[in-house]
């Protein structure tokens, strides 16, 4: 009934847009796409308040994307200003500790030290343990990138990162997953300094782990709802690890005992879903003022997944109060760390038994 209610009322504002369009074209090319419906957050899914016992660490900034533990043992964290900040993982006063001059998202230690960044405006950086910032790659293939945006880092040295979208800038994402575009990648930086695709043609490509062996990458498509499995040894295409999730996925992480950890930045819109097959009806979206879209709503999302695709955990907060807008779940000694793309805290609870 909701959606139905939500559907009628943004039937007049569509339909100027549409009128609008007709005299004013914009620059969109949405594809349609059938997604599947929604699955019932029942079972494995059922709703609880798990993420209530989430202690709020201040960062001393806003949007603290993601997280990662230090050789030092303190907590990292990038923020919306361009610094990456680090504090005691119990929480504590923030200190700066790099500026990358752009928007760093993705974080990971490599196995020499340094702290590998996806930063959205700037693409792929390396600090030094001083701070220091050095830019390692910003284009493959002869196509820049246009949002860096997670990675993990193998045991060699390799960065596996993905470029969401060459297309829109941040701040612009939102029109990217309407679009449902194929123009996310995932790719390798080898420690020689050349860039290498691994996949291409994602539809949004954002969190990245790898296998605990190392033979495959999980590589999240944020706009498709799902999960992709890339084997490394270039034998084999990229195949669904997990499919039609209900919300939007962003992070994936590897934690301890087999679980990959993945947040869903909010759950799915159902007008959004039912606007996916029509691209005349999606542009006509997109040609609307953003306070008349409909937004994300506040809810908090992590769940555990085995090495199957099986959900093994479920951590809610469906009131959006102790934790909403999850971005990444980075698990250390026990405690699940929570990264967030609008909050001004990082979180941090116990790892479910």
């Amino acid at each position: 009934m909701r959606g139905r209610t939500a559907m009628l009322a943004l039937a007049a504002p569509l339909a100027l847009a549409v009128a609008y369009e007709a005299l004013w074209p914009i620059d969109a090319r949405p594809a349609p796409w059938n997604p599947a419906p929604a699955p019932a957050l029942a079972g494995p899914l059922a709703p609880n308040d798990a993420l209530a016992a989430v202690q709020r660490l201040d960062v001393g900034g806003r949007g603290p994307e993601d997280v990662a533990i230090g050789p030092d043992g303190l907590l990292y964290a990038g923020l919306e200003d361009g610094r990456i900040v680090r504090l005691p993982p119990g929480g504590g006063a923030a200190h700066t500790f790099a500026r990358t001059g752009g928007r760093p998202l993705g974080l990971r230690f490599g196995p020499d030290g340094r702290l590998f960044v996806a930063d959205a405006r700037r693409g792929l950086l390396a600090v030094a343990p001083d701070g220091a910032v050095a830019v390692l790659s910003t284009t493959s293939g002869g196509r820049a990138y246009g949002l860096t945006d997670d990675l993990d880092v193998a045991a060699d040295g390799t960065v596996y990162f993905t470029d969401a979208t060459d297309t829109h800038p941040l701040g612009h994402d939102i029109e990217d997953i309407v679009e449902h575009q194929p123009r996310g990648r995932l790719l390798a930086y080898a420690p020689d300094g050349s860039t290498r695709l691994v996949a291409g043609g994602l539809y949004f490509a954002n969190g990245v782990a790898l296998a605990p062996d190392e033979s495959y990458v999980l590589v999240v498509e944020t706009a498709s709802y799902r999960v992709l499995q890339c084997p490394l040894d270039g034998r084999a295409a990229c195949r669904v690890f997990a499919d039609n999730l209900p919300g939007f996925p962003d992070g994936i992480t590897r934690g301890e005992r087999g679980v990959f950890w993945i947040t869903l930045a909010a759950p799915r819109n159902a007008l959004l879903d039912r606007l996916h097959p029509h691209p005349a009806l999606k542009k006509a979206l997109l040609r609307l003022p953003g306070v008349l879209r409909p937004g994300p709503r506040p809810y908090g999302f992590v769940l555990g997944l085995d090495a199957s695709g099986r959900i093994v955990h479920n951590l809610q907060d469906p009131s959006g109060r102790a934790f909403a807008f999850a971005t990444n779940a980075v698990e250390h000694d026990g405690l699940l760390y929570l990264g967030s793309l609008s909050l001004p805290s990082a979180g941090r609870l116990r790892v479910p038994d």
